[in-house]
């Protein structure tokens, strides 16, 4: 009944576009569930149905999967092992997902899925050795922590950005409570990528406007400070960087979800609270310590005690978030994960939109 719940949530509430973009949504589905299609979510265009590895390929489930490819849905076997009881599934496989850290499968089988034509799909890959091993194995999708592992870089290394300090700088000028439009516009102009970022940002689909922007005077004031930030931060911490765009949405996410519990249940600044979960992952991506990062930007001390200490009621909603994304919520009540889940959703919705034109050309 809870799953039921959380997926009229996500699916028909929310809207899957909402969630993921145009991006694949893959669903865990129990052999139940794939007797009985109404369940399932809409869009198959767009949703991968996950089989379990307790589903066994007896006829009945095989002629529910045929239903299922039949409507559009493609299908990838979760943690796969292959028996005689499970051969059968492989005739209607799309992705097969191999976890990592039990590697139970041989090279044998690796070449039937391949020959086959079948995507392999690398579960928990925790590390980029692992991940390199796979790409030569084959595989082409990849889920797993490897790219949120912080490397370390001495500091005579050269980055690729080259303007760190420069941006940094463009940070700490949009904390001022009162921000000096005039420096804002000349620290832009120095920086031409983030300033093609940041129009592509301004006239994408969720953000276009009915009048083209001929300055960067005009971008600004059309977004407002408050944007503005948003989406320099958002800019600099993504940094063009691979690793730094796969953890982008789970930042801005994390920061989403932390303004609503601020504005909904602490009754706190949300603003604070955004700022707080933002920047809470600036040590991954900007390969700086949290408390390098504190000291280069003119943050309040309830925010730097939030981030440092996990202290006050910013490090309370901060802390509340990381437990929810690990799933360790531990006694709390059923009415507050629906609460949670609802915030998730929204947050993640937000995201999508947030990071329209990002990656675009």
């Amino acid at each position: 009944m809870a799953t039921a719940r959380a997926c009229n949530a996500a699916f028909y509430e929310t809207g899957i576009e909402s969630l993921c973009g145009s991006r694949k949504l893959f669903f865990n589905a129990p052999r139940d569930w794939l007797l009985l299609p109404e369940l399932l979510p809409p869009n198959p265009e767009q949703v991968v149905i996950e089989v379990l590895e307790s589903v066994e390929g007896d006829s009945e489930v095989l002629a529910a999967l045929q239903g299922l490819k039949a409507r559009g849905y493609a299908l990838a076997l979760d943690d796969f092992e292959l028996t005689p009881a499970t051969r059968p599934l492989l005739e209607l496989a799309d992705i097969i997902k191999l976890d990592m850290l039990n590697q139970t499968f041989k090279e044998r089988d690796l070449d039937e899925y391949r020959a086959r034509g079948i995507t392999l799909l690398a579960e928990k890959v925790e590390d980029l050795a692992t991940f390199e091993s796979c790409k030569l194995q084959g595989f082409t999708l990849f889920q797993g922590y490897f790219y949120a592992r912080p490397e370390v870089k001495r500091k005579t290394a050269v980055k690729r950005e080259g303007h760190r300090e420069a941006q940094l700088q463009i940070l700490s000028e949009l904390q001022h409570p009162e921000v000096d439009y005039d420096r804002i516009e000349q620290l832009l102009a120095h920086e031409p990528q983030l300033c093609v970022r940041l129009l592509r940002m301004i006239n994408s689909a969720h953000c276009k406007r009915a009048n083209t922007i001929s300055s960067l005077r005009q971008a600004i004031l059309l977004l407002g400070i408050d944007r503005l930030r948003t989406l320099v931060t958002t800019l600099v911490l993504a940094n063009d960087d691979p690793c730094n765009m796969l953890l982008l949405p789970q930042a801005l996410t994390r920061a989403a979800m932390c303004l609503r519990l601020a504005a909904g249940e602490f009754n706190d600044d949300p603003d604070a609270a955004f700022m707080v979960g933002l920047l809470s992952m600036a040590d991954l991506m900007l390969s700086e310590s949290l408390e390098t990062v504190c000291e280069q930007l003119p943050l309040s001390d309830a925010i730097k005690r939030a981030l440092m200490l996990r202290t006050g009621n910013l490090g309370k909603v901060l802390k509340l978030v990381i437990a929810f994304e690990g799933a360790a919520l531990g006694a709390t009540t059923d009415r507050a994960v629906i609460r949670l889940n609802r915030y998730y959703l929204e947050s993640c919705s937000w995201t999508s939109a947030a990071l329209a034109g990002l990656y675009g050309t």
